[in-house]
């Protein structure tokens, strides 16, 4: 089984690094800018074909993926070189590729929902008991809850989370009731602490499933992709403040045992169905992983080169190609190393 898992990751990965790369290609095709090489996979070429300006490749390692642009990294006399259009063109290619990876997460989304028997709210339908605590502290059957702890609610998914990060199992709610914005303070939540202290919050309400229209798939497919991306950028911040610890970082080795886990857990008891709508989300996750993380300014990610772009057309000059190449190179060592200290420590997780 752990050979049908390897595979599943490398078809997801794969797929995800497709979309990202043709993101970027088709954007530079679009702009004028001349491309040398598609390629999918890292490493020796496995197979090649292309007789025009373009060349498409698949290669022995699949971790990656590049399109190569005429001109990016140095100088050309091509007019069609990257370099040589103008910075809000290129800009566009910079971009497109993490855009068509939240895309995707999107494109996903509206088809697992759309399969759904119902659409998940925000909305309290009932209470599992009368005396259920956060009834008890002030939430009603009826309210729609649109703040947690000051942060707004787009999905079920924004509840969740501030519920996973809490910590005294209280927390300062606004609901709509009745058509007007109502603010609670204190609704509380019974908890329980394990012997390794870990707390586990139980949620004493369920919500109202909504009917499933194309207006209603499209607006919380939307909803939730914008809930992922922001519950991703709190999780970096987390990360920076030292609230979490690179141990609880995974690379492709701890993502595919978590592919496993989701496999084996969701394949007891039900359908082939369930499972893939289960694994379907997994991917929205990560794709919209990919997307967030390329955007943010870190050396030899899209961020970075978006970022010399605009400090290009502020200063209506490029930074010297040899003085961003070294930048993008330190950049990509230092994520090559974290790589590896990752995929390490994901290899040790599993003995």
């Amino acid at each position: 089984m752990t050979i049908v898992y390897i595979l599943v990751a490398i078809i997801i990965f794969g797929v995800i690094i497709i979309i990202h790369e043709l993101g970027h290609f088709a954007i530079a095709k679009a702009m004028g800018i001349r491309v040398n090489e598609f390629s999918i996979g890292m490493g020796p070429k496995i197979v090649s074909w292309g007789k025009k300006e373009t060349a498409y490749s698949i290669r022995c390692l699949p971790i990656g993926g590049f399109v190569s642009m005429e001109g990016e990294d140095e100088s050309s006399e091509d007019p069609r070189a990257f370099r040589n259009r103008p910075v809000w063109r290129r800009l566009l290619v910079v971009l497109a590729g993490p855009v068509m990876n939240l895309v995707l997460g999107f494109l996903i989304l509206v088809i697992v929902t759309a399969c759904s028997d119902a659409i998940v709210s925000t909305t309290v339908a009932q209470f599992y008991t009368e005396d259920a605590s956060s009834h008890v502290t002030g939430l009603e059957v009826g309210d729609k809850i649109v703040e947690v702890n000051g942060r707004k609610i787009y999905t079920d998914t924004d509840i969740s989370y501030e519920f996973q990060i809490d910590e005294d199992a209280v927390f300062d709610m606004v609901v709509v009731r009745n058509g007007e914005k109502v603010s609670l303070s204190g609704v509380t939540f019974e908890s329980t602490v394990s012997d390794d202290g870990t707390s586990t919050l139980y949620i004493d309400f369920m919500v109202v499933g909504e009917k499933v229209t194309s207006s209603s798939v499209i607006s919380y497919s939307a909803r939730k992709t914008v809930s992922v991306a922001r519950m991703i950028w709190l999780s970096l911040a987390d990360l920076v403040k030292g609230n979490y610890s690179i141990n609880d970082l995974s690379g492709p080795v701890g993502i595919v045992g978590a592919i496993g886990e989701v496999v084996s857990t969701t394949s007891q008891g039900v359908s082939f169905t369930e499972m893939l709508e289960t694994l379907m989300t997994f991917v929205v996750y990560i794709t919209i992983n990919v997307g967030i993380f390329n955007l943010l300014p870190i050396p030899a990610l899209d961020g970075s080169r978006a970022i010399f772009l605009i400090i290009e057309g502020i200063r209506r000059k490029p930074v010297k190609p040899e003085h961003e190449g070294m930048v993008h190179f330190v950049g990509m060592a230092a994520l090559l190393l974290l790589m590896l200290v990752v995929t390490v420590n994901d290899i040790i997780k599993l003995f």
